[in-house]
C-alpha cells in the first residue's frame, strides 16, 4: 500500500518542491518532510526516518553536488531509507557515485522522467522495497564504455538486455513483459548471466546486486 511509505523530498526549488510533494501526495504517498537544503534534508531524513528520501543534485549551501552527497550520506547512516535521486543531468558518474557497493534501496531519474507519474510512483515504491530505479538513458551511458577482458562480452545480446532491464529494476515479470516472453524463459537468461559471471554461491538477491553492479562497472 503506497499509505504505509512515508516520503521526505528535497529540492532547492520551490516550485519544483512543493509540486513533486503534491504529486507524491495525490498518489497516497505520506509526505513526512520537505527541504531546500542539503544539511536540512539529512537532518530531517534522521529525524523522520523515512521510508524514502527523494532529492535533487543540485542543492545549498555550495550549489553543486550537496543533494547527491547528502543522499550518499543518508544511505551509509540511514542504509534502510530508500534513497531516489532526481537530476537534469545524464551523468553517469553521480550514478555510480549514489550506488556505490549496494545497489539497491537506490533509484537515479532524469527529471524529464518526473512528468510520468506512474514512472515517478514506480522508482519510489522499488526503492522502498530495497530494488533499484535507475533511468535507462543513464544506463545506457554507463555500459557505453568498454573495457578489455569485460566478462559482460561473454554474454550474448539477449544476456545483455535482460541484464541492462534488471540493472533497471525490473523484476523477471517486468522484463518479460518488456521482452514479450515468458518469466521461465528470463528466468533461464539470468541463470546463464550468473554462470557466465561466475555468481554461483550466492543467494538469487545478492547475485542480481552483484551482477547489476559489474554491468554498471564496466
Amino acid at each position: 500500500m503506497t499509505t504505509s511509505l512515508r516520503i521526505v523530498v528535497g529540492d532547492d526549488q520551490p516550485l519544483t518542491l512543493e509540486g513533486v510533494a503534491h504529486v507524491l501526495r495525490e498518489a497516497g504517498f505520506d509526505v513526512v518532510a520537505t527541504a531546500r537544503d542539503a544539511v536540512d534534508l539529512v537532518r530531517k531524513a534522521r529525524a523522520h526516518k523515512p521510508d524514502v528520501v527523494v532529492t535533487d543534485i543540485q542543492m545549498p549551501p555550495d550549489n553543486t553536488d550537496d543533494g547527491l552527497r547528502a543522499a550518499q550520506t543518508i544511505r551509509h547512516e540511514l542504509p534502510d531509507i530508500g534513497v531516489l535521486v532526481l537530476s537534469q543531468y545524464l551523468e553517469a558518474r553521480y550514478a555510480l557515485d549514489l550506488v556505490g557497493d549496494r545497489a539497491g534501496g537506490v533509484g537515479y531519474l532524469l527529471k524529464h522522467r518526473v512528468g510520468d507519474l506512474a514512472i515517478l510512483t514506480d522508482a519510489v515504491r522499488r526503492v522502498a522495497h530495497g530494488g533499484s530505479a535507475l533511468d535507462p538513458d543513464v544506463v545506457q551511458q554507463m555500459v557505453g564504455r568498454r573495457r578489455r577482458d569485460d566478462p559482460i562480452d561473454q554474454l550474448t545480446p539477449k544476456e545483455r538486455e535482460v541484464l541492462g532491464l534488471m540493472a533497471e529494476g525490473r523484476s523477471n515479470q517486468g522484463i518479460a513483459e518488456h521482452l514479450v516472453v515468458t518469466v521461465a524463459a528470463v528466468e533461464r537468461h539470468i541463470t546463464a548471466i550468473f554462470n557466465k559471471l561466475d555468481l554461483r554461491r550466492t543467494a538469487e538477491d545478492q547475485r542480481r546486486v552483484l551482477a547489476v553492479l559489474q554491468y554498471l562497472r564496466r
